[in-house]
């Protein structure tokens, strides 16, 4: 009975701990993928010295291989953000600047919802 107790004790710290790795991956692929669409948005808006309207158009450029699926909402529903900004004397147009999760959620390690990010 005692072993059986111990096991179970294991077994609850362990899948805890799994549940913790679970949600530090998809935070990690979360902070991966802003990553790599905010340095398409600006290589983009440097390149066509205008900014993308959509992140359909940087995949239909080639910028990006597809729009990748959030992993916190599990939808390819990112939430853009436009700006006046413009990073070059050259630009022409403005339009997509930045790209946010559209979860609401919060992230357990670091204290601040995912939209934030």
């Amino acid at each position: 009975m005692i072993v059986i107790t111990i096991i179970m004790i294991l077994m609850t710290i362990a899948a805890g701990r799994y549940q913790q790795s679970i949600i530090r991956a998809k935070e990690t692929a979360l902070h991966q993928d802003l990553f790599v669409m905010r340095q398409a948005i600006q290589q983009y808006t440097l390149d066509k010295n205008q900014a993308p309207q959509s992140l359909d158009e940087m995949v239909e450029a080639k910028y990006m291989r597809e729009v990748p699926t959030d992993p916190i909402t599990h939808e390819k529903d990112w939430d853009t953000e436009t700006s006046d900004t413009l990073l070059s004397p050259d630009q022409t147009t403005t339009g997509i600047s930045d790209v946010h999760s559209r979860s609401s959620a919060t992230s357990p390690f670091e204290n601040t919802p995912y939209n934030s990010w």
